[in-house]
């Protein structure tokens, strides 16, 4: 069965090239606009890994993160942060809410599947 994975951008063209990269890979994909969003996908399905981008309206990243991590059947799910955020105090808000990567805009396809494989186990 293919691994599921939310995608957490406000920006819809990112959304769309994560989304074909993981597909084109085998992964099962769901869009969110924000943080809001993508809490009301967090329904108890299975999904078995985050990518989550900083920067958004109504409920921010690293917020999100937080919020995902007390709700019992995500707190284990793993999450890369796609972001355009470099600066290491973000990056430590994110590690300290629960992000496990962090990956900076623009990416490549190959890096965003490498991080991905790490963190998704077979």
């Amino acid at each position: 069965m293919a691994k599921t994975i939310l995608i957490v951008d406000d920006s819809a063209s990112i959304r769309q090239v994560v989304g074909l990269t993981l597909k084109s890979a085998g992964y099962e994909v769901i869009d969110a606009v924000d943080g809001k969003d993508a809490l009301t996908k967090l329904d108890g399905r299975k999904i078995n890994l985050v990518i989550s981008d900083v920067n958004m309206p109504n409920m921010d990243g690293i917020s999100f993160v937080k919020e995902m991590k007390t709700k019992p059947a995500y707190k284990f799910t793993p999450v890369i942060m796609l972001t355009t955020e470099g600066s290491e105090a973000k990056k430590r808000d994110g590690q300290a809410a629960g992000a496990k990567a962090w990956v900076v805009k623009p990416f490549q396809p190959a890096q965003m599947l490498d991080a991905v494989s790490k963190l998704i186990l077979p």
